[in-house]
């Protein structure tokens, strides 16, 4: 009886230790949550039809590979790296139009839309890092905490 429950209770303590260890490994699911809701995002900000969604995303995969193969080129040279990522973002602007029915605006909202999503994502990893670091600053009770919301 006590044997089987030594072997009872080390069972139980790899399976609870190994649940745990593996809680605390990264893994891609955060990236692919972010692709997916950058993809709701852009797909509603841009209106697009189920045609143009489909249409749509290949060339916007390639355009985010390019600008991200440029930053890999130019790691150090901001200057040399906006500069490829202006040329990237001329040359993809005609295949965005194409895809999008011909509107430059459409096209050109392209680009406003993804820098807004960046903008409103970086802003929320910040706000995520600044409660992990100060928790207590940010109680439900603490004024502070409520002047950093903006109004709804």
């Amino acid at each position: 009886m006590i044997k089987t429950k030594k072997i009872f209770f080390l069972f139980l303590s790899l399976l609870f230790g190994s649940y745990f260890c593996r809680a605390q490994t990264p893994d891609n699911g955060d990236e692919n949550r972010v692709e997916v809701v950058k993809m709701a995002y852009l797909t509603h900000e841009l209106n697009l039809t189920p045609q143009e969604a489909q249409n749509f995303w290949p060339v916007y995969n390639n355009y985010i590979n390019e600008i991200k193969q440029a930053r890999v080129q130019n790691p150090d040279d901001e200057v040399a790296f906006e500069k490829k990522a202006v040329e990237i973002k001329e040359r993809y602007q005609g295949n965005f139009k194409k895809v999008l029915g011909n509107s430059d605006e459409r096209a050109k909202k392209v680009y406003t839309t993804d820098k807004q999503f960046n903008n409103t994502l970086r802003n929320e990893l910040r706000r995520r890092q600044n409660f992990q670091q100060n928790p207590q600053n940010n109680m439900k009770g603490n004024g502070a905490a409520k002047r950093q919301r903006p109004p709804l």
